[in-house]
């Protein structure tokens, strides 16, 4: 099968359908990444996306083929010449074509079409002129020349070409390779294979060999600029060669009746490569990231080793209140509560009490220079690394979502300070070694008393004996005993408080850098993530837009 066999194949399978499922896609696409693509780019997808309901839902099934060329290609004369009258008029003064003009072959009604494209110049072929059966269906526009130095001629021609559902490039054999035909509408229509026809005009003025040669060049220049396999028509509009084969083409194409599906289906797959260029082939994984950097950076911006220093000393300070010696525990009562200072202490009551945590604030000290500069570092470089490869709209969108505001990140970090548990059961040990103390004291308080009863008595020369052991009045070694043994529980108390204070800050440090990890997905990992997931489904649509 040949590559015009080819095209012809999947221009009869195309129709509404896919049109429909293509403009989805690209829809999609500018809905999740608009933002991120070139503003042009983005204009002209939705111009096509507002012209596939406007072209749908015009009722009928003709054809529009627009003749269009530069100044001097015989356009007027190829149009009159299908249409078998003078209809598009022709003089020596060029341009002569301001305003399209257009003539219509069969009886369908097309006053609702061409109002649509805005064509007021109208002729009505008549049934019994030469071709009508050929060209029934057809709505042939006659365009002003896209090279007119009058610069509303070439914006009406742009106009309508932008509207029309089938394309017929004229040119001739001194300017088909004219770049005003080749890079301002060729290269910016190709992919439009299915619905371009190319005429090369006046080859009466050549003989066969040049014909030939002028056909394989512009071949040549259409393959380059995207248009690979489309039909030239070599014709003389002036001597009618050619003329017969133009109209038969022309024809085989109305017959199709989905020309303007092919046109709409090509303008989407158009815009959607055009857009492709700005999203990248892939997007790094976030899962793979190490957020740990950034933990330790939010970590120390929250105050976290300040919290985690305040409850070390809070246990120590608790612990040793219990195991100390009961005559001195007054003493742990005048030292401050590391804890209530930072007003961290009321937050616990209130969690475990099933409270709602008011939204106040921490007497924990705002980030100071250095927690801020890494912050700023550990956000930069997640930010980094998200726009690894993405174009400058996607890298942009996903380094600013990678910093989000110090005044609203700091509130956060706090509250979820505010919000964690920094408290644990209390240890059993303390009661066990605060009830030893609480009978040492009772021991050494029994015995000085009944060693000072004695003493007293034996001042008075009452005669008062006391019971021994070891050669020792066991007054005395009670009261000895609870001293020693008070002070030493205090010192194996002190090292176990210290050991215990330890033990307990890394449990809380660990379930605060949790809080924290979970701030840092919030506020910066996640809306990065969003970015990701928004470059990926445009990515996925724009691919299924251009397919």
């Amino acid at each position: 099968m040949s590559r015009n066999d080819t095209a012809r194949a999947e221009q009869q399978k195309v129709g509404w359908a896919d049109v429909t499922a293509h403009a989805d896609a690209l829809g999609d696409a500018l809905r999740t990444g608009g933002e991120q693509l070139p503003s042009e780019d983005v204009a002209h997808a939705q111009q096509v996306l507002r012209k596939i309901p406007a072209r749908q839902g015009i009722v009928g099934g003709r054809t529009v083929v627009v003749l269009a060329g530069a100044t001097g290609s015989g356009k007027s004369s190829l149009f009159n010449a299908l249409v078998a009258e003078p209809v598009s008029r022709i003089g020596a003064r060029r341009p002569t074509t301001s305003v399209p003009t257009a003539a219509m072959w069969g009886s369908e009604p097309s006053g609702e079409l061409l109002d649509w494209l805005g064509v007021g110049t109208r002729h009505q072929v008549p049934r019994s002129a030469r071709r009508a059966e050929t060209l029934d269906g057809l709505v042939l526009l006659d365009l002003p020349d896209f090279d007119s130095r009058v610069a509303q001629h070439r914006a009406e021609a742009d106009r309508v070409i932008e509207l029309a559902d089938v394309f017929i490039w004229v040119t001739d054999p001194q300017k088909y390779a004219d770049a005003v035909l080749h890079d301002d509408y060729i290269k910016r229509l190709s992919g439009h294979n299915t619905v371009s026809l190319v005429v090369l005009n006046q080859i009466d003025r050549l003989d066969r060999a040049q014909i030939s040669e002028c056909v394989d060049d512009l071949h040549r220049l259409l393959a380059a600029d995207g248009l690979a396999g489309v039909p030239i028509l070599p014709t003389s509009a002036v001597r009618g060669f050619g003329v017969d084969d133009l109209a038969g083409t022309i024809g085989s194409v109305v017959a199709e009746r989905n020309a303007a599906e092919q046109r709409l289906l090509a303008d989407v797959r158009r815009a959607a490569r055009t857009l492709s260029a700005g999203v990248a082939p892939t997007e790094v994984d976030l899962r793979e990231q190490d957020d740990t950097e950034l933990t330790d950076a939010l970590s120390r911006a929250a105050g976290v080793p300040a919290v985690v220093d305040a409850v070390r000393r809070d246990y120590q300070r608790q612990a040793e209140h219990h195991g100390g010696w009961p005559f001195t525990r007054w003493v742990h009562r005048l030292r401050p509560e590391p804890l209530k200072r930072l007003r961290l202490d009321e937050a616990h009551t209130m969690n475990r009490s099933g409270a709602k945590l008011a939204l106040g604030r921490s007497s924990l000290p705002p980030p100071g220079p250095a927690a801020r500069a890494a912050v700023d570092v550990a956000t930069r470089k997640l930010g980094r690394h998200a726009a690894q490869g993405l174009p400058a709209l996607w890298a942009d969108a996903a380094q600013e979502a990678a910093t989000p505001g110090d005044e609203h990140l700091h509130d956060t970090l706090d509250q979820a300070v505010i919000g964690t548990d920094l408290h644990e059961k209390r240890p059993m040990w303390w009661s066990v070694v605060s009830g030893l103390q609480w009978l040492f004291a009772a021991v050494a308080l029994v015995g000085l008393v009944w060693f000072g009863l004695l003493v007293a008595l034996g001042m008075a020369n009452v005669d008062a004996s006391s019971p021994k052991w070891l050669g020792l009045p066991i007054p005395l070694l009670m009261l000895i005993f609870g001293l020693l043994a008070g002070v030493l529980l205090a010192l194996i108390s002190r090292w176990a408080a210290a050991r215990g204070a330890r033990r307990r800050a890394e449990r809380v440090r660990a379930r605060l850098r949790t809080s924290i990890a979970a701030v840092g997905s919030e506020q910066i990992v996640e809306p990065v993530g969003r970015v990701l997931q928004a470059h990926r489904e445009t990515r996925e649509s724009l691919t299924a837009a251009a397919r």
